[in-house]
């Protein structure tokens, strides 16, 4: 007796449904996690995960960080630990957690600041300022004023977008704050009133005195598109070095050598810059030079 067609059909899909069950959900899963157990291989399929001392954890060992994963070095009010090499900022959730992973989405238009936040270009002034005074460093960077806001004037004109200007407000700096500049086209600056209208007005940037290559790297200043990049770049680890020292009871020499030791080359000698790992530097000046409370 024939087996009706709509059997053999179901039953040919539960046959197929079976093996790729086997196949797929047994044997492939099992094949790949057999080979990231080979030597050389293991340490990433766990998460390149970093113990005290810096290497593959033990069975013993509870692991503190990755090689994968940025930390921030600061206390509890976010403030940067002078001990500690600090990383780039990050606008994963609230730095460095790696379950919103993402970047700020500002771009560098974004220069007035609101009720709700600090524009980017503020954001990088603060930033610059703040990295300039823990490291000894000019922090100064073209388009921000001396107090680490955006240099942004809204400029009116007699005649919409054109003609003589009738007023001025540095749009950054709200009242009572002084402006960073007294005049603009000999008309005066006026600081922000919060809340005030400023339709009509010409955005205008203003570039200011400081140094065309600023003190302080880009990387010190803006976050990466991950928000997870655990490495810094030579220059930002080189400002640091006499904070670090100072703060162990070191000589610059002394953490100058360590950072050699956690600095990579271009991958493949060509492609990306040379970058320092930051996390496993730390660890290893806790290692070596433990701070003393």
């Amino acid at each position: 007796m024939r087996r009706p067609s709509w059997l053999s059909t179901h039953l040919a899909a539960l046959r197929a449904l079976l093996v790729l069950t086997v196949l797929l959900g047994l044997a492939y899963p099992l094949a790949v996690l057999a080979v990231a157990q080979l030597p050389g291989l293991q340490s990433r399929a766990d998460g390149s995960l970093l113990t005290r001392s810096g290497s593959a954890p033990s069975t013993s060992t509870a692991p503190v960080g990755s090689r994968l994963v940025g930390q921030s070095f600061t206390d509890a009010d976010g403030k940067a630990l002078a001990p500690y090499f600090q990383t780039r900022p990050s606008a994963a959730g609230d730095g460095y957690d790696p379950t919103a992973t993402s970047a700020s989405n500002l771009g560098p238009e974004d220069v007035v600041d609101t009720a709700d936040r600090p524009s980017l270009l503020t954001q990088v002034c603060s930033r610059s300022l703040a990295v300039g005074q823990a490291d000894g460093v000019d922090g100064r960077r073209p388009f921000c004023t001396s107090d680490g806001v955006g240099a942004v004037l809204a400029v009116f004109h007699a005649e919409g977008f054109v003609g003589p200007v009738t007023r001025v407000v540095s749009v950054n700096q709200a009242c009572p704050a002084v402006p960073f500049l007294a005049t603009y086209e000999g008309v005066r600056v006026d600081c922000a009133t919060p809340g005030e209208d400023l339709t009509g007005a010409v955005t205008t940037p203003v570039r200011g005195d400081a140094p065309a290559v600023p003190a302080v790297p880009a990387d010190a200043v803006t976050a990466s598109g991950s928000g997870l990049d655990p490495q810094i770049s030579p220059a930002y680890a080189a400002i640091q070095v006499a904070r670090v020292a100072a703060a162990r009871g070191l000589a610059p020499a002394d953490v100058t050598a360590l950072v050699a030791r956690h600095t990579s080359g271009r991958t493949l000698g060509f492609l990306g810059e040379p970058r320092v790992d930051v996390v496993p530097l730390n660890l290893e000046l806790d290692d070596l030079h433990p701070v003393r409370g």
